[in-house]
This record gives C-alpha cells, structure tokens and sequence, in this order.
C-alpha cells in the first residue's frame, strides 16, 4: 500500500495500479523499455492490474513478460467497462494510469488518476479527466515510487 497525505485532499490509501496497455504500457504492441523491473519495484506496494482492448493482438506475449494476465475488454464501451473495473476494486484504492479515450472514466473513478503523454497520442478527454499528467509511463512509475513528488502537484 501507498498512503499519501495530500493537504487539502482526503488522504490517498491506494492498493491497486491499473493500467491501459496500448499506448500506455507498450507501443505498437511492444512493451516501452524498462516497464517490467519497475513494475516489479513497485508490486511489493500495489496490486498490478492491466486492461486491454488488445489492438495490436500482442497482449498474450505482453502477459508473458510481466507475468501478469491481462483483463480484455470487449469491443464497444471500453470507457464504461473500464471504470466498471476500477469500481469493483473499490475506486479509492486504485491509481489507474492511461492515455487513450477508453481510460478517461477510469482516471476520473480512480482515487488517483495519472494520464501519460503517449507517442501514440493522448486524448484531451482523458487528460482532464486526470489528476495528474506526465510526460510518459515511466516518470509515472517515478510518482509512485516517490509519492512525495505527487503531494508537490496535488496540494492545495
């Protein structure tokens, strides 16, 4: 668990990371560069979960390298299922991290929403729905692993 005690906010009490892959995790179906040792930085302190509409078809060798299963969602109301999802995790608890338009709602239930600018393009959608935007997944990660840096941007 992360605790962050944001002032001016409730406090942050997150269990779960979700995330998008396309876009956010991976590229072109392929994972970006240093994703898998962060992740295992960070699974001693969250949940690791992520959503795909799998664009590229390349989920199940994505699976593979982050030993993880990913939860597919099906064509048609990704948005809605995706915030469905962090709902039933119990949407306080959970950072969700995206960039498309199928993440807005999710960014916008989750107790921490994190839009990444992608090389495959941010929705604007999806980066006012955000609580924070960053230059990509990888400075994300860095927030988590230093959640000081987050009481910096959120405080009121």
């Amino acid at each position: 668990m992360i605790k962050i005690d944001i002032p001016g906010r409730e406090p942050l009490m997150l269990e779960h990371l979700v995330c998008d892959v396309n876009g956010t995790l991976a590229v072109d179906g392929q994972l970006i560069d240093g994703i898998s040792q962060t992740i295992m930085k960070l699974g001693d302190r969250l949940q690791f979960h992520m959503l795909t509409a799998d664009t590229h078809g390349k989920q199940k060798f994505i699976d593979e390298q982050l030993n993880v299963s990913a939860i597919r969602v099906s064509p048609g109301h990704e948005a809605e299922q995706k915030a469905v999802y962090i709902n039933q995790l119990g949407a306080e608890k959970v950072v969700a991290i995206g960039q498309g338009a199928n993440d807005a709602a999710m960014l916008k239930a989750a107790g921490l929403g994190i839009a990444v600018i992608s090389i495959e393009g941010t929705a604007i959608e999806t980066l006012l729905a955000a609580d924070i935007v960053v230059p990509d997944i990888n400075t994300a990660f860095e927030l988590l692993l230093k959640p000081i840096r987050i009481i910096a941007s959120l405080r009121k």
